[in-house]
């Protein structure tokens, strides 16, 4: 099968532009005398594509949820940067895809780097216009304090350093023998501020971890609902180890169900804080996931089908993730936008929204504003770069997806894991192969043969983005360096 002339001529243009990293230092026109809306970010841990009940959940029920995709918007072509905990946060809160920053992988409890202090979040984009920013939960962009939220632009931080499995800790709660590869973990601290106020010892007290974040967000809704205010709440859940609880424990037909039906509720807590001091059609409300699931782990894991695979690879199940935002009054109820749209985008869009001047070096994120306001049939983003660590792996522009020779690591075909502790991974590996998405949406039929000239315009895009941000040993020309010690 040929493709037509003018969707080949579009894909040309495409192609051509759709690499462009976002350069501007000038505040944006529509709504800068005024300060925009409240801005609520909700992101949650490893909580795979369907594991909200308006995307198909099974098992447990997200009442909460479906009611502001209901009356909001929702995405089905979300994106995080890559399928991995410190790289995708990075990109939220700074609008570039996390190889234009040095933020890859998982940073751990020895790393010595963390977000650079040149970089520019959320936070400090909004608290120059005059918001308080408050963090609760789980940042992982460096544990040591220069790389901490307070030096990001946060007035308040409560929460965990990093993932919640880096501890000296078993899957069963009992403490690792000598020899385990988790005896390198410290305690688990939490954070309050720059300072250790507390520490989570025992799967007992992983599961107080939800409350207490949300108890802390909805404390800083009602101490700042007199001024405009940021609050960003990563929950550490549902990463495993599990923590639920009692109220809600047993309340699905798995573990991970239950963890899911907390978070919901907590959602509903924030939500009822807002229509207490009446913010609601003042408020943003942004939900999404920071990856997807961790599928070996069985009932302890989610779920992204009909994607395929999960957290750690490239494929759709690893980077697209449900995203709903709320705001009513500005977004009409009950949209739906198929378009490609990413985390990096959030920034670009709070920017616009609020009036705060976008940073002056490069980001990749782009303004979603139009679709909030009602446009849903246009996308501002045409194209996609799936990177993980240094390595691009695909590109995609329109619905066509074209990977990149590369071993990944797969959950197919291996048996899950029980009661907590994971299976085995697999091993896959892909050739130069093309997916039309809007077809095969599980990335099943390569279509490479068939479409020769898309791969050929796809390489060059790709080639394009690796001058820009880099390939594994190849050093792109607008990557920067990530925060050091001295």
């Amino acid at each position: 099968m040929l493709l037509p002339a003018g969707l080949l001529a579009a894909l040309s243009v495409l192609v051509t532009t759709a690499s462009s990293p976002l350069r501007s230092g000038t505040v944006p026109a529509d709504g800068a005398s005024e300060v925009g809306p409240n801005v609520v970010v909700i992101f949650t841990d490893d909580q795979g594509y369907r594991d909200v009940g308006c995307y198909g959940a099974v098992g447990f029920e997200t009442p909460h949820l479906d009611r502001l995709a209901a009356e909001g918007l929702r995405f089905t072509s979300f994106y995080v940067s890559q399928a991995v905990c410190s790289a995708s946060r990075a990109s939220l809160l700074t609008g570039c895809y996390a190889n234009r920053i040095g933020i890859l992988g998982a940073l751990g409890p020895w790393s010595e780097h963390g977000l650079h202090t040149d970089e520019t979040t959320i936070a400090e984009l909004l608290k120059a216009r005059g918001y308080a920013t408050g963090i609760f939960g789980k940042w992982h962009l460096g544990h040591l304090e220069p790389f901490l939220p307070l030096q990001h632009g946060f007035d308040e931080f409560f929460g965990l350093p990093y993932s919640n499995d880096m501890w000296p800790v078993d899957f069963d709660g009992q403490a690792v023998p000598e020899d385990h590869r988790k005896r390198v973990y410290p305690p688990l601290a939490l954070l309050e501020g720059n300072a250790r106020a507390d520490e989570v010892a025992t799967l007992a007290d992983q599961a107080t971890l939800t409350r207490r974040i949300t108890e802390r967000a909805v404390g800083f809704i009602d101490a700042h609902a007199h001024e405009p205010f940021f609050l960003y709440v990563p929950h550490p859940m549902p990463h495993v180890p599990l923590g639920v609880s009692p109220d809600f424990r047993g309340s699905a037909t798995t573990p991970y169900g239950d963890v899911i039906q907390e978070l919901d509720a907590s959602v509903g807590e924030l939500v009822a804080a807002l229509e207490r001091h009446e913010l609601r059609e003042r408020t943003l409300v942004v939900f999404t996931s920071d990856n997807g699931p961790w599928l070996n782990f069985g009932e302890h894991a989610g779920s992204a089908l009909p994607l395929r695979e999960g957290k750690g690879n490239m494929w759709e199940g690893g980077v697209r993730v449900p995203c709903i935002m709320n705001w009513p009054g500005t977004i009409p109820a009950g949209g739906v936008h198929t378009g490609i749209a990413a985390t990096i985008d959030i920034l670009p869009t709070l920017a616009e929204l609020c009036g705060a001047r976008l940073p002056e070096h490069a980001i990749d994120g782009l303004s979603l504003a139009g679709i909030l306001r009602g446009d849903t049939d246009v996308s501002p983003r045409a194209s996609y770069l799936y990177y993980y660590g240094r390595e691009l792996q695909a590109v995609r522009v329109g619905d066509w997806k074209l990977f990149l020779p590369h071993e990944y690591r797969s959950y197919e075909r291996v048996p899950i894991g029980q009661d907590g502790h994971p299976g085995p991974y697999a091993r896959g590996r892909t050739a130069t192969e093309l997916f039309e998405l809007g077809t095969d949406v599980e990335e099943r039929k390569n279509v490479a043969d068939l479409h020769p000239e898309v791969v050929d315009r796809l390489l060059a895009f790709a080639a394009r983005a690796r001058d820009e941000l880099g390939d594994r040993k190849h050093e792109g020309n607008g990557c920067r360096e990530p925060g050091r010690l001295d």
